[in-house]
């Protein structure tokens, strides 16, 4: 049985952050997102919905609104929750051909999809964003709002797809158990491993289901160990299943997507205890980026050589970095990172949306307030 009382740490606290600076940081950060017009990209919609703005492309995304979800639910703002499962049921549901039942990965302001299909790491997000939303309010009788069954039915597609009558790709191989970028390919991106929900997933999905749970948290773990170089720490945007870099469409390298890995890495320590390979990881990363200032960070190949081009969100990789080190057994290079990433302000400016998400999920894991259950 899983732990569910689990005492959290409070990083910024072990690195001398006093409880009233650390609740003005949680909640700037918050503000940051959904309350200061300047910089937030959260807005309601209507009456009854409300979504997430990727401010660099102008769009809606399953990243962002499965993000926004997740906050909600951790900060205990149920209205918010329902604004954004509502216009995300609404607006970005699929509901026909190989694609039905999943999630256009993006699309306008107006509601209108984008993408012509889904993007995993959206549905494994609502997923346990629904789930802790049952656990920490309780199931309502109207869809879409019985949030359990919204996502045990999500998780079933989402492994079953291809079988039992269900036209279309599972995303996750069921060979492998492991995920997929998009179902139609067979490669991974190492920044979707969430072993960490995986292992709740193989505790509350549909009782059939949950065997496959158990055997896709152990791959992701043992995949996140090949995925990472063993020098640099450094993981590929995209990978192949034996971990090497899958060079598709150019993201074979340690840029955008990849800097979430060692955020996963982190918290999976954090929810399931610290792994020696896990800290390995996280001390070759951080040691690599400890002496460069964030405006020089750059796009690198995964053994550290530099390409020349910038990095495109360097604020959302010293957040993730930072939040890497609730796998470290390294207190000097924790306190290093930690108090760099304090003193450091979410970002502003049309990129901010990405940075801004990752940097919150960092807020809130470094202060001990990214909760994994509710249960007595």
């Amino acid at each position: 049985m899983i732990e569910n009382k689990r005492q959290l740490r409070n990083v910024f606290k072990e690195v001398s952050y006093s409880d009233e600076e650390i609740s003005k940081k949680l909640k700037e950060t918050w503000d940051a997102i959904f309350v200061n017009p300047a910089t937030k990209f959260y807005f309601n919609a209507g009456d009854d919905m409300g979504y997430m703005v990727d401010t660099g492309n102008t769009d809606i995304r399953t990243e962002g609104q499965s993000y926004g979800m997740m906050m909600a639910v951790q900060m205990n703002r149920q209205d918010l929750f329902d604004r954004i499962w509502k216009w995300t049921d609404t607006h970005m549901r699929i509901y026909e051909g190989p694609h039905k039942g999943y999630f256009s990965w993006n699309g306008t302001l107006d509601g209108e999809k984008i993408g012509a299909g889904p993007a995993p790491d959206g549905e494994e997000f609502f997923a346990m964003a629904l789930f802790l939303a049952s656990k920490r309010w309780g199931d309502k009788t109207e869809k879409p709002f019985n949030y359990s069954e919204q996502a045990k039915d999500l998780l079933h597609l989402c492994i079953n797809k291809g079988e039992e009558g269900l036209e279309g790709h599972p995303m996750w191989d069921p060979t492998n158990y492991l995920i997929k970028f998009v179902p139609e390919l067979d490669f991974s991106d190492p920044s979707y491993h969430l072993p960490h929900f995986y292992e709740w997933f193989a505790v509350w999905a549909n009782e059939e289901d949950r065997s496959f749970w158990e055997k896709a948290t152990q791959a992701s773990r043992d995949f996140l160990v090949k995925a990472c170089h063993t020098e640099t720490g450094m993981n590929p945007e995209y990978a192949n299943y034996d971990g090497t870099p899958n060079d598709f469409n150019g993201h074979g390298d340690f840029y955008s997507d990849a800097y979430r890995t060692i955020a996963n890495i982190g918290l999976d320590s954090e929810w399931f205890g610290q792994r020696e390979e896990y800290a390995q990881i996280a001390e070759n990363l951080l040691t690599f980026f400890k002496d460069i200032p964030v405006e020089e960070y750059k796009k690198y190949k995964i053994d550290g050589t530099d390409t020349g081009e910038k990095s495109l969100h360097p604020i959302g990789l010293l957040a993730t970095n930072a939040m890497g080190t609730l796998a470290l057994d390294n207190q000097e290079l924790t306190e290093q990172v930690v108090k760099q990433f304090f003193e450091t302000a979410p970002r502003e400016g049309n990129r901010r949306y990405y940075d801004n998400c990752l940097y919150f999920f960092a807020v809130l894991a470094l202060s001990g307030n990214y909760k994994m259950n509710w249960e007595d």
